[in-house]
């Protein structure tokens, strides 16, 4: 993947806004399991061409497809894998368990209430890449059409296997590494197909900091840091082959207004996601209760080759951050581990699941403007 050679460069986490018409399909698949599958390709394809181009025209350089055709980031993969039926346990979040009226605020939102997980009911397997070479398929007809800038880049997302394992309960193998390890061996096929696309494969790894406080909130920090290594080892498992500096890998501690008292450091987890494979790491440094670890690289050596994604845009508030703060937020990194090694990112997705949207869609692409403005800035005080 590309550094930040000449200037720095930007990038998102993955999911931006889709069109209404869109949504309502999907929702209606998702609830019915029926859909006109020409008129959604129809509507998917749409949607990637408007997305490149608002990407664009924000002038982001790293840019992807919206995750236009997934319900979500993660629960995607119940259409794309054997292996996966019934109902699923709901997700239980230690912050907003602490302050119930506001975790009844948060769940009763419509786009999160009509949410559909399955549970693990049989072997885990992959039947086909047909989806995901759609995806491909589309992205690379967007970038077709129309001009982008030099140093553009396409990238798709896909789903870790412990970010699986957090949303989809096991109830077949009664074994965790067991459970991880057969995700692993299913989704190798799509990663590979976007590598070999020739795009950047991100790889999302909420599971390795929100885990924390959801799927493994009843142990000790340092049992956690065990479990984090041991879906790191699964994730490398899936990814054994693929060359590191064509994949990145997204860290994140759940994409909701909360309280996130209870989110693990980045500190006790960094070292662990930098043992993964992929070259690049984006993790959340925009929010209240992240912002401050900038600090930490201050006495934290990053690897040599290794390039940082921060954050330096919040993805659940509507405020639009000032281009100065952008670059304020840009320039502690890059003065601590070298420009070149540093893209200027969002803490995480604006389209995260279908229907729920904490900001507005066109606050999105007026944040991201102010993302790419807030680069400018920084680039000019750092290649001065």
């Amino acid at each position: 993947m590309q550094r930040s050679t000449e200037r720095i460069l930007t990038t998102h986490t993955g999911s931006l806004p889709r069109p209404p018409l869109l949504v309502e399909r999907m929702f209606a698949k998702e609830e019915t399991g029926q859909a006109d599958a020409g008129e959604l390709d129809r509507l998917i394809g749409e949607a990637v061409r408007e997305v490149v181009a608002r990407q664009r025209q924000a002038g982001l350089d790293v840019i992807g497809d919206g995750e236009a055709g997934k319900p979500s980031y993660a629960t995607y993969v119940k259409d794309r894998l054997e292996g996966f039926g019934g109902e699923s346990h709901a997700l239980q979040y230690a912050d907003l368990t602490d302050f119930p009226e506001l975790a009844r605020r948060v769940f009763g939102d419509p786009g999160r209430a009509r949410r559909k997980t399955p549970a693990c009911t049989a072997p885990v397997r992959a039947h086909g890449t047909q989806a995901v070479e759609a995806d491909i398929d589309h992205l690379r007809a967007a970038i077709g059409s129309g001009n982008g800038n030099a140093q553009e880049e396409p990238f798709l997302t896909a789903a870790s296997p412990g970010v699986v394992s957090l949303f989809f309960r096991d109830q077949y193998y009664g074994d965790h590494e067991a459970y991880l390890f057969a995700i692993a061996e299913a989704l190798r096929p799509e990663y590979q197909a976007v590598v070999q696309a020739g795009l950047v494969l991100q790889v999302d790894c909420p599971d390795l900091a929100m885990g924390r406080h959801i799927q493994f909130a009843d142990l000790s920090l340092e049992a956690f840091q065990d479990q984090a290594r041991l879906h790191v080892r699964a994730l490398n498992h899936a990814l054994e082959g693929l060359p590191p500096e064509q994949m990145r890998l997204h860290l994140c501690w759940g994409n909701y207004e909360g309280p996130h008292h209870r989110d693990v450091p980045l500190a006790r987890v960094l070292d662990i996601a930098l043992q993964a494979r992929p070259q690049a790491i984006s993790f959340e440094g925009a929010n209240p209760r992240h912002e401050h670890e900038w600090e930490l690289f201050e006495t934290l050596r990053v690897p040599e080759g290794r390039v940082l994604i921060p954050g330096v845009i919040d993805s659940t508030t509507n405020y639009i951050e000032h281009p100065d703060l952008v670059k304020q937020r840009i320039l502690r990194y890059a003065r601590l581990v070298g420009r070149e090694n540093v893209l200027a990112g969002c803490d995480c997705g604006f389209g995260t699941w279908v229907g729920q949207a904490a900001v507005d869609p066109e606050v999105v692409w007026a944040k991201m403007a102010s993302l790419a403005e807030g680069a400018r800035l920084a680039s000019a005080e750092l290649w001065r």
